[in-house]
């Protein structure tokens, strides 16, 4: 069942697809997803987790830069519902399967004993502990196939953070003010093997928070540029996929993303108070050398998406520093704003942060600091429980691809 989020979403792509007078097979081809998943769109019955497709089907409507906003802002408040409505669908069925002591294993009865009657308690914890385990597996074999050995002293292979998908990862929270290191970090700073336990096992650390920060795009100029270093020579990359699955493409071939990286981070309230968000500081876990990888370019020219606050972030600086600058939204420039803003349930908050290199590969993450009356707190933001990686692409060869010629050529050296 729909929600009236969603429906009100819905009702503006209607408005802007009907105006465009071209049908859903049309659009859905240029959009590179299924004419029913269009509907689905058009209809409320789904809300897309990525806001990449949105956009290009607003401008492929022509819709202007006022509708660009409150396209924007519906699609921000129809995803939140759309979360809120998964998670408490969620609760329910995480308590059907309560913790119990481990039950110890029968021993094998003598040939002479008598049948023994089966405990229809063992038997249900039987049960609950093998559909653990099915439903574990899924897991288990994704990352199998997306794993990749962590990078060496000299940097030369890295792993890259996080399942190879296009949906906006969860963040994880703290309500500490210390802003101390976080759990995927170690005493001394460098970035963890893996994610901590009790990051898998337990429930999100957000209960509590009056907010969510979640990464609503990591391109927010598409495709403008875009660029991933690859270990890999141009005969052995494929072709580059649609600009929604460009980073799990990268992602899939140990790609890490090169010079720039625009990343778009979406608050919300999870009530009609208000809550400040005070500042955005940048945790640098790791700097050196930039990786001596090729650099592949996802396609070129910028497009003018909606950019509400934009801030430029130096990841060479000794201490790199949020800073705000003018922005653009459609035709009109955006003043720079520093912090703070208030977010509410029915009041989002879009922050684009420019994050860019010239001379290291980084690993970094963000920390959003919060307050709500009394209380105040921290919520991290990270590549699916790791920091993001940023390398240089300066003195690196860069490849785009020809379709005439199905096959990557060089460029330039940048």
């Amino acid at each position: 069942m729909a929600t009236p989020e969603a429906e009100e979403f819905a009702a503006l792509l209607r408005e802007l697809k009907d105006r465009s007078g071209r049908s859903y097979g049309v659009l859905a081809g240029k959009l590179h997803v299924s004419t029913s998943t269009l509907h689905r769109y058009c209809n409320g019955d789904a809300v897309p987790t990525d806001y990449a497709p949105v956009e290009r089907l607003a401008r492929l409507c022509a819709a202007t830069p006022d509708e660009h906003v409150e396209l924007h802002r519906r699609w921000i408040v129809a995803d939140g519902a759309r979360r809120r409505a998964r998670a408490e669908g969620a609760a329910p069925e995480a308590a059907e399967v309560p913790a119990e002591p481990e039950v110890p294993s029968e021993p094998v009865p003598d040939a002479g004993a008598a049948p023994r009657t089966r405990d229809p308690k063992r038997m249900r914890i039987t049960l609950a502990a093998g559909a653990v385990v099915a439903l574990a597996l899924p897991a288990a074999l994704v990352a199998a196939y997306t794993g990749r050995p962590d990078h060496d002293s000299k940097g030369k292979s890295g792993a890259v953070a996080g399942a190879p998908t296009v949906t906006v990862p969860s963040p994880s929270a703290s309500t500490s003010p210390s802003g101390g290191p976080s759990p995927s970090t170690s005493p001394s700073g460098s970035p963890s093997a893996s994610p901590s336990p009790s990051r898998a096992t337990t429930p999100p650390a957000t209960v509590g928070v009056p907010l969510r920060v979640g990464v609503s795009s990591y391109n927010w100029d598409s495709p403008c540029g875009q660029y991933y270093l690859l270990d890999q020579a141009p005969q052995a990359v494929p072709p580059p996929p649609a600009p929604q699955d460009h980073r799990s493409w990268a992602r899939a071939l140990g790609g890490v993303d090169g010079g720039h990286m625009l990343l778009q981070l979406t608050a919300t309230g999870r009530t009609a108070d208000s809550v400040v968000l005070n500042a955005v500081h940048l945790r640098v876990v790791e700097r050196s050398e930039p990786l001596d990888w090729d650099a592949y370019s996802m396609g070129d020219g910028c497009g003018g998406g909606v950019t509400p606050q934009t801030f430029d972030i130096d990841l060479d600086a000794a201490h790199p520093l949020v800073k705000p600058v003018a922005g653009q939204d459609g035709d009109t420039v955006v003043p720079a704003k520093d912090f703070p803003y208030k977010v509410a349930s029915n009041d989002p908050q879009v922050l684009n942060l420019d994050l860019h290199t010239e001379a290291h590969d980084v690993s970094w993450y963000l920390e959003l600091d919060w307050s709500s009356g009394d209380r105040r707190g921290t919520v991290r933001v990270d590549d699916g429980g790791k920091p993001f990686r940023t390398s240089a692409t300066k003195g690196r060869t860069e490849y785009g691809y020809w379709p005439d010629r199905s096959e990557w050529v060089a460029q330039s050296s940048s």
